[in-house]
């Protein structure tokens, strides 16, 4: 899996499919977020997406 440098989603591409992002193999912490409108964890981490993110990406 990779990360997108800018939205930190993850992803198996080398360039981010929302944003077009490159990605990176260099990430830490996982996130998964099913209901973005009701979870306080997204609305603190600005996500407003469903999807698996990486919480730290260099």
């Amino acid at each position: 899996m990779k990360a997108c440098r800018k939205c930190h989603i993850l992803t198996n591409r080398s360039t981010c499919p929302y944003c077009g992002e490159s990605t990176s193999d260099n990430w830490q912490g996982y996130l998964i977020v099913i209901d973005p409108n009701n979870s306080k964890i997204a609305e603190k981490a600005g996500l407003k997406m469903p999807g698996k993110y990486a919480l730290k990406v260099r």
